[in-house]
């Protein structure tokens, strides 16, 4: 015999439909999932917008009560109801999908009816009783997804970009500690994959270092950006249905709540219908992935090998590589977060067609600008750890391949030039290519400087630019070579 689970009856603009009895949401969640059944990924995979809209909610709640459009004890239960949800509560009940028509309304009214519903059990009522209080007159109350669905997603992307600020501040000092450990570990640079001038391993990834330091406060710069809110726009941003302190009190409430800086927009239509913030941050967001990928790029070069590549670095061996090849390992790490890079790119990508998108008074895509900007922000924070932990924090050098590698490299030769002229070191460094032989030896050889001062001038600080010349350069002709 087929049990049937018990369910309870619903109503909204377009009929009837049987919610089960058990669900904080209601009709207006089970028509978004039987419309937008797609991604198979529920909000709830992003805790900080479940996060972002319950706060906006209970500020809407505390607003309302104090210009007095909604009663205290309406009021109260809203608020207790959104600060359960705030403190993690009820977050499997936000299952709407993460992409949906509707700019976000079905986002909004699952919030209004989840938070409504917990309310309705704290006041010890059942849940769908919307006569006493419901997820539209009241939870709803002054607001539109217009105005609450913007903001929200705004709050979640600072809360979650927080996060990956730190996870990119951890990883440019593991880079620039690595710079520490091979200060003194000379090796040939490379400019279009050809050898070029010695340096040390330390300035390599010091530079490393250096480039994701510049992104630190580029990317706080735009999301300041996002701090701006439309709250009390309502629908286009006319302010219809809501007070007219409500959008300051509002707005008061919530900066409370989230603790953050938040500014009413001066013009409230504008900023409804205008979504090019989350643009000029998912840009700041791409940046960071792209220098990432170069840098997972040169690493990926570096350790190459270990017998036939550069090998002059070894990563930390994390899995075996090859079901066919004994022994082979892989840089899996940075092979993977290439591949996240390759999606923030794409994503960057997405957010510009849907800003571009919008049409008149309201951006319709801001569904899949959320899913986005969280989505790269999510993968980017986990890449940029495991590219910490699992890879850069267990990188060595192979010092004795290395300084071989500089010991038999013509390009040490440029450091010589100062003291030889630019004719005489490139016939030494031709006569060196054909014969394999030391450099030194040769400039030796050849008379123009003393061992000592060869040996002087091939320190690692001076090869490496650390420490300058200034010496007056002698023009050396090749025919006065011995």
């Amino acid at each position: 015999m087929r049990v049937t689970a018990p369910t309870r009856t619903e109503t909204d603009s377009l009929g009837s439909l049987e919610i089960p009895a058990d669900a904080y949401w209601g009709i207006h969640t089970a028509r978004a999932l039987e419309n937008f059944d797609i991604t198979k990924r529920p909000i709830s995979v992003y805790p900080e917008l479940v996060r972002a809209l319950a706060m906006v909610k209970q500020a809407a709640a505390r607003a309302n009560r104090d210009i007095g459009v909604l009663d205290p004890e309406r009021a109260d239960l809203i608020d207790r109801a959104a600060q359960l949800v705030i403190d993690g509560r009820f977050h499997d009940e936000f299952v709407v999908g993460v992409i949906q028509g509707g700019a976000g309304t079905s986002t909004n009214m699952c919030a209004n009816e989840v938070i409504t519903n917990v309310a309705l059990e704290l006041a010890g009522r059942p849940k769908g009783d919307y006569a006493y209080l419901s997820p539209i007159d009241h939870t709803n109350r002054s607001q539109s997804t217009n105005d609450v669905y913007p903001t929200a997603i705004k709050i979640a992307i600072i809360m979650a970009h927080f996060t990956a600020i730190d996870e990119l501040d951890l990883l440019q000092q593991s880079f620039r500690a690595k710079g520490r450990e091979f200060h003194d570990v000379l090796k040939v640079g490379r400019t279009q994959l050809q050898d070029a001038v010695p340096m040390t391993l330390g300035q390599e990834f010091n530079g490393f270092a250096s480039t994701l330091t510049e992104d630190l406060q580029r990317q706080r710069d735009n999301a300041r950006l996002l701090l701006e809110i439309n709250m009390g726009a309502t629908a286009i941003g006319t302010g219809i249905t809501a007070h007219p302190e409500y959008a300051r009190r509002v707005r008061d409430h919530l900066a409370a709540i989230s603790g953050l800086e938040l500014e009413t927009a001066t013009d409230l239509v504008e900023s409804t219908s205008d979504t090019g913030a989350f643009m000029s941050f998912s840009g700041a967001i791409k940046r960071t992935a792209m220098k990432l990928s170069k840098i997972c790029n040169d690493l990926r070069l570096l350790s190459s090998g270990p017998q036939a590549g550069l090998a002059e670095i070894n990563l930390p061996a994390r899995a075996a590589g090859s079901s066919i090849m004994p022994g082979k390992v892989n840089p899996v790490i940075p092979e993977v977060v290439n591949q996240v890079a390759f999606s923030v790119a794409g994503a960057d990508t997405t957010v510009t067609m849907a800003v571009e998108g919008g049409q008149l008074q309201l951006n319709a895509f801001e569904p899949v600008i959320a899913h986005s900007l969280l989505q790269s922000i999510t993968w980017m924070r986990q890449a940029m750890r495991t590219l910490r932990v699992n890879c850069v924090d267990g990188i060595t050098a192979n010092r004795e391949r290395l300084g071989a590698m500089v010991g038999s490299s013509v390009g040490v030769i440029t450091a010589l030039t100062p003291f030889i002229g630019y004719s005489a070191a490139a016939a030494l460094a031709k006569t060196a290519l054909l014969t394999g032989r030391n450099v030194a030896d040769l400039v030796v050889e050849a008379g123009l400087m003393s061992r000592e001062e060869v040996s002087k001038q091939l320190r690692p600080e001076r090869l490496s630019g650390i420490e300058p010349i200034t010496q007056t350069i002698p023009v050396i002709a090749p025919e006065d070579l011995p």
